[in-house]
């Protein structure tokens, strides 16, 4: 197995590990957000502000459908990390094959159900009657491309666990050139192609990301050699399924009631007109990409915490969350300060239209003070999904939204001072909300005895019991481990059902 691209994060710089690590998933953040940022641009500036609200109202019910699996890719990078800590490369192995087969097959499944609900959804969140026939296009061509988007963010999932960021980064480059090429050709229909409109922008995205999936499973076949099938393709090893769903299903569940809340807040947002539908919707990819490198630092930080971890070198854990809070919030207070400062020429982007520049300077005027506190949410998080603790986590994003964002937006919007504005203050208080828990939580440390697999001590240190070897502690309570002399190393056994 070729590992030049790979990190031992356990030892070492940890700024250095942290910024060689962040950079590349960074770039690859941003260019993931260009997939559909570009889709706006070109709908908004030449179709119109109509096609833009499609392109808008269809972000959150792709989330929504989403969220499920994507709490499973994180599952995916904490199992590979803390394995690959523990140096259990076989475990790193089966992991990886069987996370591959789930999160195809589900994203088969989901795909399936979205494209024809999607309709009965368009219409449970009040979308307007003028960007209807546009949301119902963009949505159907979209949905029945997810699974080459869930094969490429599992892909890249596994890559980051093992201390690799800039594979994935590099596919993703050449699926954005593709996006980029293929927006214009497909929506003006240049050349021999149709005239697709808002539906060429999806089909473009949709052939981007199957491209970068192919490319990033190519690479862990051929380059890696640490992709087998060890079990039959259509089979799953059901212990490893079971511990996937129990670190993945909270942050799953949490990202699906993230979505549902944001699903809840488009549908107030639609009962004030397109403009200010089309108005978040250019927010939301102008937010994306304030809030783009805590994102990227958060999912460093789960790597980095994970192989530490899973080395059992705790002591590290607090350096990593230092360096990763100051440098995610020195970046997004930069982001911040250029929001304040000229949020109407950033939203000119997207569109010249007056009604929507004017919202959207409001916007982020409101919201952009916000920045930071959700940056140093992302820290905390990383944090506790790197050692596999995802309940805390979904409970306080849920409790964000449905008892803060919410309620607030409900209440303030109806105030006939606020109108639209409502929703802003609301979208700006719940991140300082969702900080100052998460922070609470994290000074209890009752994330550290949610560790899967953790290195072994020297034996002198453990407790024994014939050819078992329990791993000293309340932390590990449950974790049996056999020790493998010829690799002077712990390999992590899981227990059919493990005390916590």
């Amino acid at each position: 197995m070729r590992t030049s691209e790979m990190r031992d994060f356990t030892q070492g710089s940890i700024a250095k590990h942290l910024l060689a690590f962040a950079w590349p998933m960074l770039l690859g953040n941003l260019l993931q957000s260009l997939y559909n940022t570009v889709d706006s641009i070109w709908v908004g500036r030449f179709i119109g502000h109509e096609a833009l609200g499609a392109v808008s109202v269809s972000f959150p019910i792709i989330f929504s459908l989403v969220a499920l699996l994507m709490g499973l890719t994180m599952a995916t990078t904490t199992l590979v990390a803390q394995h690959r800590g523990a140096g259990d490369m076989a475990a790193v192995r089966n992991t990886i094959a069987n996370s591959l087969k789930l999160l195809a097959g589900l994203g088969v499944v989901m795909s399936l159900i979205g494209f024809f609900l999607r309709i009965k959804i368009l219409r449970l969140i009040n979308t307007p009657e003028p960007i209807f026939v546009h949301a119902a296009s963009y949505l159907g061509i979209f949905l029945l491309g997810l699974t080459g988007m869930f094969l490429y963010n599992v892909g890249s999932a596994i890559l980051r666990g093992l201390g690799d960021s800039r594979t994935p980064l590099k596919y993703l480059a050449i699926a954005t050139g593709i996006n980029i090429v293929l927006d214009p050709l497909l929506i003006f229909g240049i050349g021999p192609l149709p005239r697709m409109g808002v539906a060429g922008a999806a089909l473009a995205t949709v052939i981007a990301q199957a491209i970068s999936s192919f490319l990033v499973l190519r690479h862990l076949m051929r380059t890696t050699g640490i992709l087998t099938f060890a079990q039959p393709v259509l089979s799953l090893d059901m212990q490893v399924t079971r511990l996937t769903f129990r670190i993945g299903l909270p942050a799953g569940i949490q990202q699906f009631l993230a979505s549902l809340g944001m699903l809840t807040m488009t549908s107030i947002i639609n009962r004030f007109g397109s403009t200010v539908v089309a108005a978040f919707g250019a927010a939301a990819r102008l937010d994306q990409f304030a809030t783009m490198p805590a994102m990227s630092v958060g999912m460093a930080t789960s790597a980095l915490v994970g192989q530490n971890l899973g080395a059992g070198k705790d002591e590290r854990v607090r350096e990593i969350v230092k360096h990763s809070a100051a440098l995610t919030a020195a970046i997004t207070g930069a982001a911040s300060l250029l929001a304040l400062a000229v949020p109407r020429l950033l939203f000119s982007i997207f569109t010249d239209n007056p009604g929507v520049l004017a919202e959207g300077t409001r916007y982020l005027r409101i919201v952009a003070w916000s920045y930071v506190p959700f940056a140093l949410m992302f820290v905390i998080t990383g944090v506790l999904r790197g050692a596999g603790d995802t309940v805390p986590t979904m409970v306080i994003t849920v409790a964000g939204l449905w008892l803060v964002r919410v309620p607030l937006a409900t209440y303030l919007s109806a105030m006939p001072a606020l109108g639209s504005n409502g929703i802003w203050i609301a979208n700006a208080l719940s991140p300082t909300f969702g900080a100052v828990a998460s922070y609470a939580y994290y000074r209890t440390g009752r994330w550290k005895t949610k560790v899967v697999a953790r290195r072994g001590r020297p034996v002198a240190d453990m407790e024994t019991a014939g050819d078992e070897v329990f791993v000293s502690g309340a932390q590990n309570a449950g974790v049996a481990a056999a020790r493998d002399p010829a690799a002077e190393q712990v390999t992590v056994r899981l227990p059919d059902s493990p005390t916590r």
